[in-house]
């Protein structure tokens, strides 16, 4: 049971609340309501219309003008943490009643804790997943709103995987979600770190900013837990710095505990040695040789045997929108859907591209950027796309409330001189996937990067229905005919 400090109360606490909420458009007779700070939206400003719908009590940071009869205020300092606490308790703390092991890092989350998940549920266990992609209870699904879900949200899933059995719940984690408390309470069996690369800077002040939290996670995990992380990464060995953890390592160059070598790279594959053992995978490049050495030193210390483990992960399928790729009948042409949205994640993308083809084939790249994120990452994409890529489309991403043209424009603004004839600009992006489809000839490849598994596109508040990989398999499927 976890304790909250109280700095004040005003009413009675000996009241019995229905449920938790934050969010005060959801509030119902006798909830208890917190209010929390966020960036778009203060919750204090909505505690009367919360207390209207009917709630008993109210979690705050400073008491409102106003009191009213019959409500209980409670005022704390910190009323993200709080909720993390208050929730992990009104579900009866799920996480120790498991085996919870957190992913962080910029790349690599959802397909490692996909692919655990995957693998753990072969093995014969009861498995649950908290990922960007889907939320997984043993065998039911449920749509994922954000990588990392509120406090309520994750204890509300945990709690139900208690329910059903689970034993193991691999959950990636954003640097949102430890900011904001919402894995405070949470007790890890383990933490895996996949690597740090240029992200999430319009909400970090800084990267150190955006690497310190990261750290905080590990920081955080109990002695009796695992840190396991990527050493070929030069934040890697910081996120060991002050861990009560068991220390781990994993890496493709550097002296680990678990260590991996690729033996042959193609489209249908990585032939890898992992300690000594040889490994098939149907995933593709260095990055995904991260992953799955990643997958299987975690597979180890929660005590599946090795064999198992190797023979589990030679029939893993790649996970939704990470290097999914269909070739056309006619013309062979190559058309990948892949997530990367970050310049390391586009960049490894078009490497291991670049170390796979024959350079008698063109590479066509369409990518954009999303609004209301991080800008200054556009012109390095524009640099990196343009640089690794024989054609490049730039168009929409999710330009949410931004102008889609003026975006592009911020992303053009890192092509070198010598890349411009390369370079093309469509906003539409069902028109520049359409565009890449027309001006791909005999065995060329198509890199669409950016939005991976969505299924949307967001403009302006509302999501469109939007699928990269449903629509160029359309167009590929015309020019067949």
């Amino acid at each position: 049971m976890y304790k909250v400090k109280i700095d004040a109360v005003v009413g009675n606490t000996s009241v019995t609340i229905n449920k938790l909420e934050f969010d005060s458009r959801k509030v119902e007779l006798n909830d208890a309501f917190v209010a929390i700070r966020g960036s778009l939206s203060d919750g204090h400003e909505f505690i009367n219309q919360a207390i209207n719908q009917g709630a008993l009590a109210v979690i705050c940071e400073e008491f409102p003008q106003e009191i009213v009869n019959g409500v209980t205020y409670i005022k704390v300092g910190n009323t993200q943490q709080a909720l993390a606490y208050i929730a992990a308790n009104y579900y009866d703390n799920p996480s120790e009643k498991l085996k919870l092991i957190g992913v962080t890092g910029t790349n690599g989350k959802t397909t490692i804790a996909t692919l655990l998940y995957h693998l753990f549920t072969k093995a014969g266990f009861k498995v649950g997943l908290l990922s960007t992609v889907k939320v997984m209870v043993a065998e039911n699904s449920f749509d994922a709103v954000r990588t990392t879900p509120d406090s309520i949200t994750i204890n509300n899933y945990l709690k139900q995987m208690n329910d059903e059995g689970v034993e193991f719940c691999f959950m990636e984690v954003s640097s949102h979600g430890i900011d904001q408390h919402r894995t405070t309470a949470l007790e890890f069996a383990g933490g895996i770190f996949t690597n740090l690369s240029h992200d999430h800077l319009d909400y970090h002040d800084s990267f150190a900013q955006y690497r310190d939290v990261k750290k905080r996670f590990f920081d955080e995990l109990p002695a009796s837990a695992f840190a396991l992380t990527n050493i070929d990464d030069k934040n890697g060995q910081v996120m060991l710095q002050n861990t009560k953890a068991q220390k781990y390592t994993y890496a493709l160059k550097s002296y680990a505990d678990y260590k991996a070598q690729i033996l042959e790279n193609s489209f249908t594959g990585l032939l890898l040695k992992v300690n000594d053992q040889e490994l098939w995978t149907r995933l593709i490049g260095s990055f995904n040789a991260y992953n799955v050495l990643a997958i299987y030193a975690t597979a180890e210390l929660l005590g599946l045997e090795s064999i198992e483990s190797l023979k589990i992960i030679s029939e893993l399928n790649s996970v939704s929108g990470r290097f999914q790729y269909i070739i056309s009948e006619k013309q062979k042409i190559t058309a990948i859907v892949d997530y990367a949205h970050t310049p390391d994640a586009l960049k490894n993308v078009l490497e291991t591209i670049n170390s796979i083809r024959t350079k008698n084939e063109e590479l066509i790249t369409v990518v954009g950027c999303g609004g209301d994120r991080d800008k200054t990452k556009r012109p390095k994409m524009g640099h990196i796309a343009s640089a690794l890529s024989t054609k490049v489309i730039f168009t929409s991403d999710n330009p949410r409330t931004e102008d889609p043209e003026k975006i592009i424009e911020e992303v053009e603004a890192g092509v070198q001189p010598q890349n411009f004839k390369k370079i093309m600009a469509v906003t539409s992006r069902k028109q520049a996937i359409k565009t890449a489809c027309q001006i791909a000839g005999e065995r060329d490849i198509i890199l669409i990067a950016g939005k991976g598994h969505e299924t949307y596109q967001e403009v302006n508040g509302k999501r469109n229905d939007f699928d990269d990989l449903k629509i160029v398999t359309e167009f590929l499927t015309q020019l067949n005919k």
